[in-house]
């Protein structure tokens, strides 16, 4: 990502990171910090600490070393850090809501690009969204490594394909509906 320094949001956000941080060093503050909350704000009247408008995904980010906590800030000033782990994380909480949504539109919800990833499945299986059930002799981790099994497969079998929609239907689509329901702020 190519990061204009010199904009006035880079700079605000340099002098907030910097002023809530031990290290007093842009590319070491950086370090100090990891994603604490998250929600989405689909009125986009949120405002990011460096002072750009319109946000849609708001974050909280927590200082590690002091407790210092920055609110709103938005994914494009979090990929200013240049960190590939916060990067990711942002990308993940992202799907997430978009993921929602498809559930809240009643979309149908087929195992493809278009809804999930590697690394959401890998998220989802972390964050207790894959349910211990008869069907996988109470063991999570056997739904998640079929479904990353199947994520990974060009061609799927009727039968596989009918296992891969029951697991989102009945473990992913509660779970997140459940977790990501009062993360949304709606107009009114």
């Amino acid at each position: 990502m190519r990061v204009n320094r010199n904009s006035a949001y880079y700079q605000n956000l340099i002098q907030r990171v910097i002023d809530n941080s031990n290290s007093k060093i842009w590319e070491s503050a950086v370090l100090e910090w990891e994603i604490f909350d998250w929600e989405e704000d689909e009125t986009l009247e949120s405002s990011c600490v460096c002072g750009k408008e319109n946000l849609r995904y708001l974050f909280t980010i927590r200082n590690t070393l002091n407790g210092n906590m920055l609110y709103p800030i938005g994914s494009s000033c979090i990929k200013k850090f240049e960190r590939d782990d916060l990067n990711e994380e942002t990308a993940v909480k992202e799907q997430l809501f978009k993921l929602l949504h498809a559930i809240e539109n009643n979309s149908f919800l087929a195992l493809s690009s278009e809804f999930f990833s590697r690394k959401l499945l890998r998220h989802l299986y972390d964050i207790g969204a894959f349910k211990p059930t008869q069907y996988n002799h109470y063991k999570p981790e056997e739904d998640y490594q079929f479904m990353l099994d199947m994520f990974n497969k060009r061609s799927r079998t009727i039968k596989q394909e009918k296992k891969a929609t029951a697991i989102i239907l009945n473990s992913i689509k509660p779970f997140l509906y459940e977790m990501l329901q009062n993360k949304v702020r709606r107009s009114k």
